[in-house]
């Protein structure tokens, strides 16, 4: 299984491009996406990946390969790098604006200021020309497409300013969204810290040895003092302790234990000393199955998110239609004038993106989903 991160890999429509794209490759036996941590994983032969990655180049995405998936410090630091960048975007579309008001109406000013409102376009928008040129080429109407033509439209119809700034912000909406659902995905993976890596085992000569807690069998007598976290589930040999359970279970006060009862990884022994036999492996602690599960239901689609992709869908070259009949139609029928008819389309174009609609339903589940984590830790 290969894992590819593709940074600009940021909805649900541009998932499904790059699924249907990847698809009918008769090679790739399973594809798993990973929205929010724009992750592929393609089971597929090595020789092949070459083929694979150049057919995702072509629809605009940049792609990285990964050994493993990304630590989040390595992606809060790009995060960081990205929003530095938008900041100084949004710092230049205000300069734009600043000149567009204020600086006289000459042509030296008013090139001046186009300047610097392509400078923040330039800024802001790459990644999103880039992909919108793409869905463009394709036949392929998505939001990329529909903000590519709007910021161009009104740059060409002298909107310099706007077209910088409309980018300038949606550029940063877009990093704001990424950052929620990063933070969300933090929580999840703070479960994973609540098992230590090692554990006390008792050795056949009666000493006590650290052991990697993945390579304890089960039937293994292991230790826990006080204050540390079980690495295992088992049942509790000797001695007597509060622990408390509420990182797995909830319950707001320690369980008391003694021998005969249950204990959990990821649980805290707050007394006593405990000696309990692990009863069953690292990969299959009550812990280790609440994660899959959650990583499981992460990577499902829900049904309302399949629904709103297909009305997404229909929406998306819907509006483009229309924005379209608003600049060409209206000053046939209407007799509106040419500039404002066009204007208008594009705020249409703008107003009109349904990439809220697409994203809210996949940004609500995995944050539902890290409230569910929070609970359980």
């Amino acid at each position: 299984m290969q894992l590819l991160r593709i940074p600009a890999m940021d909805c649900t429509v541009e998932e499904g491009q790059i699924r249907r794209e990847l698809e009918g490759m008769p090679d790739i036996a399973r594809l798993r996406f990973d929205l929010p941590a724009r992750v592929l994983a393609v089971d597929a032969p090595a020789g092949t990946m070459a083929t694979i990655v150049a057919a995702i180049e072509r629809l605009g995405f940049k792609v990285e390969t990964l050994a493993a998936p990304p630590r989040a410090e390595d992606v809060a630091g790009r995060q960081r790098t990205e929003l530095q960048r938008l900041l100084a975007a949004l710092a230049v579309a205000l300069a734009a604006e600043m000149f567009h008001f204020f600086a006289p109406e000459t042509l030296l000013w008013k090139l001046a200021g186009m300047g610097v409102a392509a400078a923040a376009i330039a800024l802001a928008g790459t990644e999103v020309f880039r992909k919108g040129l793409s869905s463009l080429l394709h036949w392929q109407l998505n939001i990329n497409a529909l903000m590519s033509v709007a910021i161009i439209g009104a740059f060409l119809i002298g909107q310099w300013p706007e077209a910088a700034m409309v980018m300038a912000l949606y550029s940063l909406a877009e990093l704001i969204e990424a950052r929620s659902v990063e933070r969300a995905r933090n929580a999840i993976a703070g479960l994973l810290a609540l098992s230590p890596p090692q554990t006390e085992v008792r050795q056949p000569d009666g000493s006590w040895m650290l052991v990697d807690a993945k390579a304890v069998a089960v039937g293994a007598t292991a230790r826990v003092k006080p204050g540390e976290r079980f690495a295992l589930d088992g049942r509790v040999l000797a001695g007597r302790s509060a622990v408390d359970q509420s990182p797995v279970t909830g319950e707001s006060i320690p369980v008391d234990k003694e021998a005969g009862d249950e204990v959990f990884a990821g649980t805290i022994n707050q007394s006593g000393a405990l000696e309990f036999e692990v009863t069953k492996p690292a990969a299959d602690t009550v812990l280790a199955r609440i994660i899959h599960a959650v990583e499981e239901a992460q990577g499902q689609r829900a049904p309302t998110q399949r629904i709103v992709d297909r009305f997404a869908a229909v929406y998306t070259p819907t509006v483009f239609v229309m924005a379209l009949a608003v600049a060409v139609g209206t000053p046939l029928v209407l007799g509106w004038p040419w500039l404002e008819a066009i204007y208008k389309a594009l705020v249409l174009l703008v107003i009109a993106c349904p990439c809220a609609l697409v994203i809210s339903t996949p940004v609500t589940v995995v944050s539902g989903l890290a409230a569910a984590a929070r609970g359980a830790s």
